[in-house]
């Protein structure tokens, strides 16, 4: 009996794959520069790429925007801003979420699914809006996630354990799939192996570190997903 009970404790570790849909699926580094724009245009700052780059990524929405307003001398609530700026990203996003679950990235989770792949897709849309789009897929396979993060674009490595350890897998046996340079790094920081999406925002910063840099999901790219986890 007891020999039995080992061996039931000693079932495999799940390996997985998590996906920042937000950046990968959807082009968000381009969506929230949009909507950064728009919001910071009515208290009268012109964002650039360039002051994206230098003040707001890779930071959380309030501290970036108050470093903005401070270089540019703007008397602007940080706080109030951070919290607009999420809200219309978040709805913005959900606007295109579905459109986004295309038939190629149905094909890459579905291949992943088939190998006994646990997907995690991570979100700052609504989930309601998006699980009709995942409809005939197991949710205990392919688990559609609320990522809180209030980080200006990319994840940071923190939230990638996160995910890992509120879907019950393990850092080292699972696959990040991510939208930016920012992204990659702490993918690798999480203890993670990538898989980068590239976009055009965001093309300019430094993938080294990704396994993998593609343009689209489809199902070839679930192959590379298997080499990374051994499979």
């Amino acid at each position: 009996m007891a020999e039995a009970e080992a061996k039931e404790e000693k079932k495999p570790l799940a390996r997985g794959v998590v996906v920042e849909f937000d950046f990968t699926a959807i082009d968000g580094g381009q969506l929230l520069f949009d909507t950064a724009k728009k919001i910071l245009a009515a208290k009268g700052v012109d964002l650039t790429v360039k002051l994206e780059a230098m003040h707001l990524s890779g930071g959380n929405y309030q501290g970036g925007l108050a470093e903005l307003f401070r270089t540019l001398d703007k008397k602007c609530d940080a706080a109030t801003t951070a919290r607009d700026l999420h809200d219309a990203f978040g709805k913005a996003l959900t606007e295109r979420a579905v459109a986004a679950v295309t038939p190629g990235f149905k094909a890459f989770v579905s291949a992943l699914v088939e190998k006994g792949v646990k997907v995690v897709v991570a979100t700052r849309a609504d989930l309601e809006t998006l699980r009709p789009a995942f409809e005939g897929f197991d949710p205990e396979k392919v688990v559609l996630y609320a990522e809180p993060s209030m980080t200006y674009g990319n994840c940071k490595w923190d939230a990638w354990r996160r995910a890992c350890n509120q879907n019950s897998l393990v850092d080292v046996l699972t696959v990040g799939v991510t939208g930016s340079g920012f992204g990659v790094k702490a993918v690798l920081v999480a203890g993670m192996s990538a898989i980068a999406v590239l976009h055009d925002h965001v093309a300019y910063q430094d993938f080294g570190g990704a396994d993998v840099v593609v343009d689209s999901f489809n199902a070839k790219l679930a192959d590379e997903a298997f080499r990374m986890l051994h499979m």
